[in-house]
């Protein structure tokens, strides 16, 4: 059965309207024409994460993480690998937690690297340590 799903365009965080047969397909945004689905994690400060935590309605998995973290530098190939394997299913994202700290405080971030999965607005699960890329499609997997 298809359905229409609410999709936050990663480039411009227009909220998008697809049918769920299509998210397989390359959907382009309707605003800025680019690819809805790029298999990178997108880079959200605190508007564009709460655009994408209440309009879209995939799961959002987000990598709380700052630049001085070695752990969260270390993890970083491992997330990006892991948005090709995990999109379009879920949308992955970083939030720096230095340039973004009202993120980090609102959701209670104490250790970073973080991860944090996001379903209808509402966190369902959290995840903190590095990860490498199997062990992170894994446990996304497993929470859904």
């Amino acid at each position: 059965m298809t359905t229409a799903l609410h999709i936050v365009c990663p480039h411009c965080h227009t909220t998008n309207r697809i049918q769920s047969e299509d998210l397989n397909k390359e959907a382009d945004c309707g605003r800025c024409h680019q690819a809805l689905f790029t298999g990178r994690p997108v880079a959200l400060d605190e508007a564009a994460f709460d655009r994408h935590l209440q309009r879209s309605q995939i799961p959002l998995l987000v990598d709380f993480w700052a630049p001085w973290c070695g752990p969260c530098r270390h993890m970083a190939p491992a997330f990006e690998q892991a948005a090709g394997l995990l999109e379009p299913q879920l949308r992955l994202a970083k939030v720096d937690t230095e340039a973004v700290p009202n993120l980090g405080s609102r959701f209670a971030i104490r250790s970073i690297p973080t991860l944090a999965l996001f379903h209808q607005g509402r966190e369902v699960a959290r995840q903190s340590g590095a990860m490498g890329r199997d062990d992170i499609v894994r446990w996304a997997r497993a929470q859904l």
